[in-house]
């Protein structure tokens, strides 16, 4: 019971993020009544604190590209032409490390599969 409660505010808000409009436990409620889907009366007010200042159409686009909205608002900086903050060079650090690091072979051991 409490999962179809859940998933009825999320697909609520998702509704109210669609059109534009600002997510309330009132518009949670209203869209619920209207498609006659009964939930703990907690549940929509709960919804609305959780998601009160959350930029959720950045989350939502960003699920799969496997990074945050930090990072991607980081890269974006420098090719606008302005200079970036020191988070910028923690970037470029990580980007060397990453470089630097090459997978460990079969061949360095000594061994393969079939030897």
């Amino acid at each position: 019971m409490v999962m179809k409660d859940e998933l009825a505010c999320v697909y609520s808000a998702l509704i109210l993020l669609d059109d534009d409009v600002a997510i309330t436990a009132e518009k949670i409620n209203t869209i619920l009544k209207a498609a006659e889907v009964d939930v703990e009366p907690y549940w929509p007010g709960l919804f609305a604190k959780a998601l009160d200042g959350i930029d959720i159409k950045s989350v939502v686009t960003n699920v799969g590209s496997g990074a945050g909205v930090a990072p991607a608002a980081a890269v974006a900086a420098p090719s606008a032409g302005v200079s970036a903050p020191s988070g910028g060079k923690a970037e470029e650090k990580k980007e060397e490390k990453k470089q630097e690091e090459e997978p460990e072979s079969d061949e360095d051991l000594g061994f393969g599969l079939f030897d």
